[in-house]
């Protein structure tokens, strides 16, 4: 019986990270949305109008860079706030 009072509360605590990051990572997203929206879509647009290849190119490392540094934001963020350990 106690393992399985066990189970449920690590998959409450797992539950429960996760909606956390889930949150975080989603005001992170929507943050980078905008804050690209602002500063670069003259820029985006004129490649995209003159230079498609490049455009191509631009946005992927774009998305690449945005997955690396969100990721990354959210985790430290996550582990500052559980005192220094992972899940």
């Amino acid at each position: 019986m106690a393992a399985a009072s066990r189970t449920k509360k690590d998959a409450a605590s797992t539950l429960g990270a996760f909606l956390i990051e889930l949150a975080l990572y989603a005001v992170f997203v929507t943050g980078y949305f905008f804050l690209v929206l602002h500063y670069l879509s003259g820029w985006l647009q004129d490649l995209h109008l003159h230079h498609v290849k490049l455009y191509a190119l631009t946005t992927i490392v774009l998305i690449i860079g945005q997955a690396v540094l969100l990721e990354s934001i959210t985790t430290w963020l996550l582990r500052l706030l559980r005192g220094g350990r992972s899940e």
